[in-house]
């Protein structure tokens, strides 16, 4: 049975969809059967993970609104063990769609349900907003993850945000944990971003990863390419990053942190030592 896992910040620009991206490809490269769910209706991590819809296709809209089946709107990826659902446009209007419609925060968790057997890890996307599109992914999900940039205004919102996931707990989904937070575009040899590093440890405390994203512009490039970064350029600091976090994401959850140490990542798309 699959872990949910969203994704998730109300601050725009902090690295959720690459994030979200590459660590579902590492996740598969290492793997682990996964699924990325693009749930913001920018469509970012469809087209960063090189998925194109053609008009008329469906999406996670359809999904959403129980007019495609999973089988309608999934779409393989360049990894053998990592499948997509893409978002549209469409979605930005589901909002609207949902507001009166019964029980409209669970509409997510309804369409996953029967899909959860078939994957070890389903990763969520989600918009850079506390919206019902939000709200739906987070009670869904079993964990949160919150990536958090390296610079001056990263705290602001963060404790309004650990407050909101606190109630959505509390009232929808007594199941939902914080699984911590991801220092993104980390440069050691800023003092701004070691400070930040300081005050999210005092927030987060041991749930903070401890291998922070650097800042790097094969990261960054990557996406209009419609490529993760392991594939885009699997020996650059992002993609080793990326891949030290997923298996530091699994060791979390149990498994063989030596096995994981010395596992070689061999796959069709990608090819280097771990």
């Amino acid at each position: 049975m699959a872990e949910i896992v969203s994704i998730a910040n109300q601050k725009g620009g902090v690295g959720k969809t690459t994030t979200a991206i590459n660590l579902a490809h590492a996740l598969a490269a290492l793997n682990q059967e996964t699924l990325l769910v693009d749930f913001d209706p920018q469509g970012n991590a469809s087209s960063g993970a090189g998925i194109t819809l053609k008009e008329g296709e469906k999406s996670v809209y359809h999904l959403l609104m129980k007019i495609a089946s999973f089988d309608d709107v999934v779409k393989k990826s360049s990894n053998e063990m990592l499948d997509i659902l893409p978002a549209c446009k469409n979605l930005a209007g589901a909002e609207v769609e949902l507001v009166n419609v019964n029980n409209r925060e669970n509409m997510l968790k309804e369409a996953l349900e029967p899909v959860r057997k078939m994957y070890k890890f389903i990763i969520i996307d989600c918009p850079p907003s506390l919206s019902l599109l939000t709200l739906n992914a987070m009670v869904a999900s079993d964990s949160v993850i919150t990536p958090i940039q390296c610079e001056y205004y990263a705290m602001e919102g963060l404790a309004h945000f650990i407050n909101t996931t606190a109630k959505i707990r509390q009232f929808l989904n007594p199941k939902l944990s914080i699984d911590g937070g991801l220092l993104t575009m980390y440069d050691s040899r800023m003092n701004l971003s070691n400070q930040v590093l300081q005050e999210i440890n005092k927030f987060y405390g041991d749930k903070v990863y401890k291998t922070p994203i650097p800042r790097n512009i094969r990261l960054a490039e990557s996406p209009s390419f419609g490529q993760s970064i392991f594939e885009y350029d699997p020996g650059c600091r992002g993609a080793l990053a990326y891949i030290e976090f997923a298996k530091e994401f699994l060791t979390r959850r149990g498994f063989d942190a030596e096995a994981l140490k010395n596992f070689k990542l061999t796959t069709a798309a990608y090819d280097f030592g771990g």
